[in-house]
């Protein structure tokens, strides 16, 4: 019998005025609720850092660097000295300090940590992105702090992570945790949340694709995984109620030489705090 959910891992509910607005733009016109949507879909929450991260966040050298694929900037943390370096993606919503007990973990084992802000993230300016944004600062951060010898990504991080390898990022190894997978799934549960008729998930999938002219679906993490050829742990809790279990299982099943490690009752966040999980990716990377 799965383990009950804390208030720590449960799903992240949408404000109700945010779902009456929305049910309201949908009255109006098509084309409003796809551009509002389109507008919250791509407005991360920027939260204050948490009293458990400012070791790191005070430990760190901290740089603003230019994207200039994207025309943004990014805000960069080097914790530690080494010529072994690990790369640390942070999620939607997240911040580059947020993985500070895996960047604690593997100081001890003796690499330095490069993490960041992702555009409209944390100390990052702006107030939106997209997921190919995160991908173009990966690449960049490849190109004037690496090379890495392992990334580890945290859900929207972790698609990021692979998709980021599928173009040209150098890794002897990669950790995903709680990585989403399919687009077009994560499009429909934003919908859904947001009490919507579904239709509108394809009018939001397309306004992207005429956008940033890309089909969505290629960002898909299975598609990637496909693509990768060197070691890669997925690592998904049972209980995830921010992205089904299913996505990491899925992404698994594609990889050329992919490792499952599967928890229970550590949500979406926890689990990055998890000793054993923590354990895990030492045995993994070393």
């Amino acid at each position: 019998m799965p383990k009950k959910t804390s208030n720590l891992t449960k799903s992240l509910k949408i404000p109700l005025f945010i779902i009456i607005s929305a049910k309201l733009c949908a009255f109006v016109s098509h084309k409003l609720v796809t551009a509002y949507t389109a507008k919250l879909f791509t407005t991360p929450i920027k939260h204050k850092i948490p009293k458990r991260e400012l070791k790191m966040d005070s430990e760190s050298i901290q740089n603003t660097i230019p994207v200039p694929s994207i025309n943004k900037s990014i805000m960069v943390y080097e914790y530690g000295k080494s010529e072994k370096k690990a790369l640390l993606v942070h999620g939607w919503s997240g911040r580059g300090t947020q993985l500070f007990k895996i960047a604690d973990s593997l100081l001890e084992e003796g690499y330095s940590i490069v993490s960041f802000d992702a555009p409209a993230h944390g100390k990052s300016k702006g107030s939106t992105t997209i997921m190919s944004e995160f991908i173009a600062s990966i690449l960049e951060i490849e190109k004037q702090y690496g090379p890495f010898e392992i990334a580890v990504g945290h859900s929207l991080g972790g698609m990021s992570v692979l998709n980021a390898i599928k173009s040209r990022l150098n890794l002897n190894k990669a950790v995903i945790i709680g990585s989403g997978d399919i687009v077009q799934d994560i499009l429909d549960e934003f919908v859904s949340k947001l009490r919507l008729k579904p239709e509108i998930s394809m009018r939001l999938r397309d306004h992207f694709e005429n956008k940033y002219q890309v089909k969505m679906d290629d960002f898909s993490a299975h598609q990637a995984a496909k693509k990768i050829k060197i070691p890669v742990l997925v690592i998904h809790d049972k209980n995830d109620p921010e992205v089904p279990v299913k996505a990491g299982i899925h992404i698994h099943e594609n990889l050329q030489k992919g490792s499952l490690f599967l928890t229970e009752g550590l949500g979406h966040r926890k689990i990055l705090g998890s000793h054993d999980v923590i354990k895990k990716i030492i045995e993994f990377i070393t």
